[in-house]
């Protein structure tokens, strides 16, 4: 529900014949000029003038806070804080230079800090102060101590109280362990390397990380790629078949923000449950347990999304039928949703999250993972913690983890961080620990000019024309591009069976996998649109596509809209081909390695994907990736953003940007998502 579909509020009806006066009007009149030159959203002005209509006598401030308010909303902030918005902090607020004089002049009307702000806006019916005044269903809310009082809208309000009240219960209490058991079953499934004396292994967080989620009904894995959180999760699975007392029937789910994070999921799972069952012996039948896992699903598919809501067909009175839930791609899950999955989850079943909190947050508003792995790096485990860990692993945690038990959050004994990346150890890993790191932001353009493997390389202020020659033709050192699918999609299947087709259309998927381009942006010759257009009018010209009309053979879509009835969900990938009877048009998508199709002409929701936003493209690897930097990215291009695109490169990365210096200002600039979460006090 958007915010101008909040209902009016008891509180403001006495005010609804009031007409509105000649400073409300001129000053909605300047926030519709705002909208006009690109500074506001039309919902940000349309909401200050409905908060307008509740409270005709609104003062300035509460009409400027709530348009400001929308805004911030629209940029992934879950409130507004009252401090940064006297200070008109631009770091926060983001208003573009040429604004800079609108502003001024109109903040020389408006309180000079956050006190006065918050005074303000409680002479408002429709605003509520928590702890203060009565819920008579006002649409916007301010909590948080009179020092740094924060601006919500009632519904994300609600979800970070639901949210915050949910973990917190879950933390509160560890699950009973039976040490003994527990201590056998992690030496068989983490065993220490031959001839490794006890005092020299390093600390094994992987292992530990089985133990922490063996105790809680809520676990956070958190690492950045290659540091084996999949593989982790499925030790943990098996952990947990071994160690409970009727495991055959354990119900265990598999779900990810999207389809192709969800069927990564499981393919991994599968592959490590695969290698642990020839070390395992005879010791746990994994195969006939974990055969009744079923599908890893997205979040929508799991929760029951339904087309005419946003409500799902499972909720606190309606719970999953769950006793495991492990997420994947955790980053990616915003506010409403880990709000949704938190209220379905039965009293007693275990949430695991995996994710990388140094990826990109959702696009909607929240930064959940990020918020709960704000101690990650830190450890700030208690003594009873220490305890049960040396107890169940005989890992002795390291003392500068540990924390005095009075100050050690109940969150941090249910958070482990993987600390030793497995896969991204050469140019690639060097170079996205480097703008992760941001000490020397010049360091990342310096390792793509310098690297001589042949995984890195980097254009800035080169034409675009150098991303097109990219998609057709790969590069020296990163063969991959669109060629590769194109030219299996004109050799055809090999025969005119179900079988051959099936294998063919698989095989295309996987070779057009094999590479992608990401923008930062979405319009603009350099933003998704732009080069979508250009990729497919310079594969036309090479020979290798005939797009006529709006569907045809090879045209490689993204689904935008979640649609249950078709089984197709957001961010889900697949590629257009011939059907194999009719001669119509079918498009492929893969999950895991199953195959499935949906007639052309009914995929209503679908944006061409030659290119994608490095959004889109979480939960999902490529062998070369390409990423392209728009001289007009403003705030979007972020050191999350650059990194979340280098970690979806398997062996080659390559950059683009329209002009030099983009990298290294991107490199500068870190997410900054304002939220209550860990510190909500709501009554």
């Amino acid at each position: 529900m958007s915010p101008i579909h909040a209902s009016p509020s008891p509180a403001a009806a006495p005010h609804a014949a009031t007409a509105p006066s000649a400073p409300t009007d001129a000053l909605l009149a300047t926030l519709d000029a705002w909208t006009d030159a690109g500074l506001l959203r039309q919902l940000d002005s349309a909401f200050a003038r409905f908060i307008a209509s509740l409270d005709p006598a609104a003062p300035p401030a509460l009409l400027v806070g709530a348009a400001v308010l929308a805004r911030m909303e629209g940029r992934g902030h879950s409130c507004l804080p009252l401090a940064p918005l006297a200070a008109t902090d631009q770091d926060l607020l983001a208003w573009p230079m040429e604004a800079q004089a609108a502003i001024a002049a109109l903040w020389q009307n408006l309180p000079a800090d956050s006190a006065a702000w918050l005074a303000a806006l409680q002479q408002s019916p429709v605003v509520r102060r928590i702890g203060h005044d009565p819920e008579l269903g006002q649409p916007l809310l301010v909590d948080g101590p009179d020092t740094a009082p924060r601006l919500y809208l009632r519904r994300y309000w609600q979800y970070e109280r639901s949210v915050a009240a949910a973990v917190a219960a879950r933390c509160a209490q560890p699950e009973p362990v039976d040490e003994a058991r527990a201590r056998t079953w992690l030496d068989r499934l983490f065993p220490a390397a031959p001839g490794t004396p006890a005092h020299e292994a390093a600390v094994d967080w992987q292992k530990l990380a089985c133990a922490i989620a063996l105790r809680g009904r809520l676990s956070i894995l958190t690492g950045g790629p290659g540091t084996g959180k999949t593989y982790t999760a499925a030790r943990l699975l098996a952990l947990m078949l071994a160690t409970h007392p009727a495991p055959e029937r354990l119900r265990i789910a598999l779900a990810a923000p999207t389809g192709k994070a969800a069927a990564r999921l499981r393919q991994a799972i599968d592959g490590s449950l695969q290698a642990l069952q020839r070390s395992l012996g005879g010791h746990l039948d994994l195969a006939a347990l974990t055969r009744r896992i079923g599908a890893a699903r997205t979040l929508h598919a799991l929760l029951g999304a339904r087309p005419d809501t946003r409500r799902f067909r499972h909720h606190a009175g309606n719970p999953l039928d769950v006793d495991v839930v492990i997420v994947d791609e955790a980053s990616m899950v915003h506010l409403e949703m880990m709000a949704a999955l938190l209220e379905a989850l039965p009293h007693g079943a275990r949430l695991v999250l995996l994710g990388d909190k140094d990826q990109l947050a959702s696009v909607e508003a929240g930064a959940v993972l990020g918020d709960l792995c704000r101690d990650a790096s830190d450890g700030r485990y208690d003594a009873e913690t220490a305890r049960y860990l040396l107890a169940t692993t005989g890992e002795a945690l390291p003392t500068r983890y540990l924390e005095p038990t009075d100050k050690a959050p109940a969150l941090a004994q249910h958070t482990v961080m993987l600390r030793e990346s497995r896969r991204f150890e050469g140019p690639i890993g060097a170079l996205a620990h480097a703008v992760n790191a941001a000490r020397d932001p010049a360091l990342p353009a310096r390792l793509l000019r310098e690297d001589a493997s042949g995984a890195l390389h980097g254009v800035e202020g080169g034409p675009v024309a150098a991303v097109i020659a990219l998609a057709l033709g790969g590069r020296r050192g990163a063969p991959a591009c669109y060629r590769d699918y194109l030219e299996l999609l004109a050799r055809g299947p090999a025969g005119k069976d179900a079988e051959a087709h099936a294998a063919w259309a698989t095989a295309i998927l996987h070779a057009f996998d094999r590479f992608r381009v990401l923008c930062a942006v979405r319009e603009g010759d350099w933003g998704m649109a732009g080069l979508n257009r250009a990729i497919e009018h310079a594969l036309a010209r090479a020979r290798l596509l005939s797009p006529r009309g709006t569907w045809y053979a090879g045209r490689p879509v993204m689904v935008t809209r979640n649609d249950p009835a078709l089984g197709v969900f957001n961010g889900d990938i697949g590629i257009t081909l011939p059907a194999l009877e009719s001669g119509g048009l079918r498009v492929h998508f893969l999950d895991g390695e199953a195959l499935r199709s949906v007639a052309a002409s009914r995929l209503a929701h679908v944006e061409t994907a030659f290119a994608m936003t490095v959004h889109k493209s979480q939960g999902s690897e490529f062998e070369h990736t390409v990423l392209v930097l728009a001289a007009q990215s403003g705030n979007v291009l972020v050191r999350e953003l650059i990194y979340t695109a280098i970690t979806r490169a398997r062996k080659a990365f390559s950059l683009v940007a329209e002009r030099e210096g983009l990298l290294e200002h991107g490199v500068l600039q870190a997410t900054r998502r304002e939220s209550g979460l860990l510190d909500f006090q709501g009554t």
